[in-house]
């Protein structure tokens, strides 16, 4: 048993099930599969679920719900989760993130790995141009409330999100612009402000 004996529409349910995991941090059900398949009756996507447990990638729980155990071994094709795009995010002066999802974007699960949820945000400004993340590239944000020192964050100061780097020593906190401009400051606060994430990668200049 394995993902050799794997169906082509098997593997595509288990795309689907990675999917909806990484939106909702939980497995879809029968119908929510069915759906997500546009299929027009449950028995099919039960039939796939039933033939991804045969082959140890689902494990039926006691109350008969799945949980997922494993997934497509990285010598397949590539693999990825669809990442929401929640808008812009300032690289100068803070400025609110829009929280609608503008797209959902496929990424490799090189990049996000399970147990994390992310979120994809437009640069804006260039008060991290020495860091690598110029306006209208892509950055690639795991959601977490904490940070280490030297890492990039998003943080949220009166409801307005900032990217810049983290610092802190005791109790104050610095968030540190990293730019050519020398009119980006950094911001200094005690604990009066949230890390929305940590900032995994960034892609550039990727517009459509």
């Amino acid at each position: 048993m394995g993902e050799e004996q794997l169906s082509a529409k098997a593997k595509e349910a288990l795309k689907h099930i990675r999917n909806w995991i990484m939106k909702y941090s939980l497995m879809p059900s029968v119908r929510e599969l069915m759906q997500e398949m546009d299929y027009k009756s449950p028995r099919s996507a039960m039939l796939l679920m039933a033939e991804l447990e045969e082959n140890g990638f689902l494990e039926r729980k006691t109350d008969g719900s799945y949980k997922m155990v494993k997934d497509l071994s990285t010598n397949e094709t590539a693999r990825t989760v669809a990442v929401p795009l929640v808008g812009s995010i300032s690289c100068g002066g803070a400025l609110l993130a829009e929280e609608n999802v503008e797209a959902y974007i496929p990424v490799s699960t090189l990049l996000v790995k399970p147990g994390y949820k992310y979120f994809l945000l437009r640069a804006v400004g260039d008060s991290m141009n020495e860091a690598g993340i110029n306006p209208d590239d892509l950055v690639l944000v795991r959601q977490q409330s904490i940070a280490e020192n030297g890492q990039k964050v998003v943080a949220l100061i009166d409801d307005d999100a900032t990217l810049k780097e983290f610092q802190h020593k005791g109790n104050v906190v610095a968030l540190v612009p990293r730019s050519s401009n020398p009119k980006h400051k950094p911001i200094i606060l005690e604990r009066d402000f949230q890390i929305q994430g940590v900032i995994i990668t960034s892609i550039s200049n990727i517009n459509f």
